[in-house]
C-alpha cells in the first residue's frame, strides 16, 4: 500500500478522533454576562465553520464543529439566574468580599462554570470557595482547605 494512502487514512483518523468536549453534569447556571458571552461563541463558531468550509478544511471544520455542539448545548441547558437585590445572603451572580485570618483581602463574583476565570476574579459556582460561601452573611466564616475566610462585603458585582 502506498504511504500516502496511510498518511490519509491517519490523518482521518486523527480528526475522527478529536472526540467531543465534556460537559458538565451541574446545572449550567449563568449571569446575564454569561449568556451573552455563550451566545457571541456560537455566533463566531457558526462563522468560522462557513469560513472553514468555503476553504475545505476538513481538520477545521471537524474542531470547530465539535466546538459548535459544546456551546450550542451550553446555550440550550442555560438557566439564567439574577442574584435578588439587597440581599444579604450569598447567592449565585453575587460578588464576595473576603479576608484571610492574616488580613489578605480578595473579590470574587461567583458565576457558571463557562464564565469562570478566577484570574480575572470569577470562581464556579460549583467551585469549593463558592460551595463553602453559598448562604452565608457578612461576618460569617467560611473554611476552605483549611482556611477561614470572612465574608466582609457582598455586592451585585
Amino acid at each position: 500500500m502506498s504511504r500516502a494512502f496511510t498518511r490519509e487514512e491517519d490523518s482521518e483518523n486523527a480528526i475522527a478522533g478529536i472526540g467531543e468536549r465534556p460537559i458538565s453534569h451541574h446545572r449550567n447556571l449563568v449571569t446575564e454576562r454569561g449568556m451573552a458571552l455563550i451566545d457571541a461563541e456560537v455566533a463566531a463558531l457558526r462563522d468560522e465553520l462557513g469560513r472553514a468550509e468555503k476553504r475545505a478544511d476538513r481538520e477545521r471544520i471537524a474542531l470547530v464543529s465539535r466546538d459548535l455542539r459544546y456551546w450550542t448545548a451550553r446555550r440550550e441547558s442555560a438557566e439564567l439566574s439574577v442574584p435578588e437585590a439587597g440581599s444579604d445572603l450569598v447567592r449565585f451572580g453575587m460578588g464576595v468580599t473576603l479576608e484571610s485570618d492574616d488580613g489578605k483581602k480578595v473579590h470574587w463574583k461567583i458565576v457558571g462554570e463557562d464564565e469562570a476565570n478566577p484570574g480575572k476574579g470569577t470562581i464556579s459556582h460549583m467551585s469549593p470557595m463558592a460551595m463553602a460561601l453559598f448562604g452565608k452573611k457578612v461576618g460569617e466564616v467560611a473554611v476552605v482547605n483549611g482556611k477561614e475566610w470572612e465574608i466582609v462585603k457582598l455586592s451585585d458585582s
